[in-house]
């Protein structure tokens, strides 16, 4: 038993993990979708898209939703 759970119900664990999951599911979609319409903008069909791809400032959002629904993930199980 954790320090914690006198604090937080066992019934939070499982929002708290679905809270998680679903951050991180909708991070991941929508982190691909954003960076299929950056490759489309930027280059053309014949192109490989750069590395760089990763770095554009458009991902940055997605980046933060999936570290939350990590940190999430990771609060719920030690809990």
């Amino acid at each position: 038993m954790s320090k914690y759970s006198v604090i937080i119900n066992p019934s939070m664990q499982w929002v708290l993990g679905f809270s998680a999951i679903v951050l991180l599911i909708a991070g991941l979609i929508g982190q691909a979708f954003e960076m299929r319409k950056i490759r489309l903008a930027t280059y053309r069909d014949e192109e490989l898209a750069s590395s760089n791809i990763f770095l554009n400032k458009k991902n940055f959002k997605w980046y933060a939703i999936i570290g939350a629904g990590m940190i999430l993930w990771y609060v719920s199980e030690r809990i």
